[in-house]
């Protein structure tokens, strides 16, 4: 048996501000994906993922029918035949691997499902996004339910706060663009939960708080809109901001090691790097409008291109 595959997503801007009705814009990223399988041999990771399936079973039987019904008669058969997620998205890297987990369980055994063929109104897209909240709340104790919504639908979602999100489209990518959105690998494996609880304690903080609203959320929403209208200009020229904004305000979620390059970014405007997901190691986002020059730049690292200018 092997299911349908789900993506890995980026969040391109939002991070921790999404927490706080900043706007956000998450995009499907198929070069990471994962499936619902059972083999007659299975490795040792998948008797990892099928003793994790078991966990996660016992955690959708908590939740209320009002909010979804699963076939748990069907999936508990399918979990204690051996059934894993087969999955090449790296977890703790910030690209949504529960998400996709998640999209996967509520895609065969959720009962009366909203499918993506549907006409998507607003209210099936908060619907949905209540639901995965609830399912994968059991890998990060607190979740948006957005990772898996982008993996689900596989289609970019525009956040413009907790309440009101839509399908979007994005502009086309540019092939031969010199200008690129990347992902730098830090080699670190990132923990969401630690460094939610590192920021929700700084929001006690009025300072902090006011950064949030007066600084960050400015620059994330003007990215998100730049970004949308196709305004490569304007959208560089926020980035940056943003990029120092994060690198001032949230160093414990940039390791140690990169705040030296994330401010070489910013003095030589090569490139700029901003969170991918909660930080803390996993990937790094980066923005250049010369990727040869990044490449450069960043030679002892490994870059993946994900959006081309």
């Amino acid at each position: 048996m092997k299911g349908p595959l789900f993506y890995s997503k980026i969040l391109l801007f939002g991070e921790y501000g999404i927490i706080k009705d900043s706007k956000g814009l998450s995009i499907p990223y198929s070069f990471y994906n994962g499936a619902l399988k059972t083999d007659e041999n299975p490795s040792t990771d998948a008797v990892k993922s099928n003793a994790s399936l078991k966990n996660f079973v016992s955690h959708l039987k908590q939740i209320e029918e009002e909010i979804v019904v699963f076939n748990l008669e069907q999936l508990q058969k399918d979990v204690n035949a051996g059934m894993y997620f087969d999955s090449s998205i790296p977890q703790g890297y910030g690209v949504g691997s529960s998400g996709a987990l998640v999209a996967a369980i509520y895609d065969k055994y959720a009962q009366d499902k909203i499918t993506v063929l549907e006409n998507l109104t607003r209210e099936k897209l908060l619907k949905l996004k209540a639901i995965f909240s609830e399912m994968e709340s059991f890998f990060h104790g607190k979740s948006s339910g957005l990772d898996p919504l982008n993996s689900y639908l596989s289609i970019p979602i525009l956040i413009h706060s907790k309440d009101n999100i839509e399908a979007t489209g994005i502009p086309s990518q540019t092939n031969n663009g010199k200008g690129a959105v990347f992902l730098l690998d830090s080699g670190i494996i990132g923990e969401t939960a630690p460094m939610v609880s590192i920021f929700m304690e700084n929001m006690k903080q009025e300072g902090f708080r006011s950064m949030l609203k007066d600084q960050f959320i400015k620059h994330t929403d003007a990215c998100v809109d730049d970004f949308l209208k196709g305004d490569i200009k304007s959208l560089f020229k926020n980035t940056k901001q943003l990029s120092k904004v994060v690198l001032n305000n949230f160093k414990p979620m940039i390791p140690n090691q990169f705040h030296e390059l994330w401010k070489k970014g910013i003095e030589t405007n090569e490139y700029y790097l901003k969170l991918c997901g909660s930080g803390g190691g996993g990937y790094i986002l980066g923005f250049t409008e010369n990727l040869e020059k990044a490449k450069q730049s960043l030679k002892e690292y490994k870059l993946e291109v994900v959006y081309n200018f």
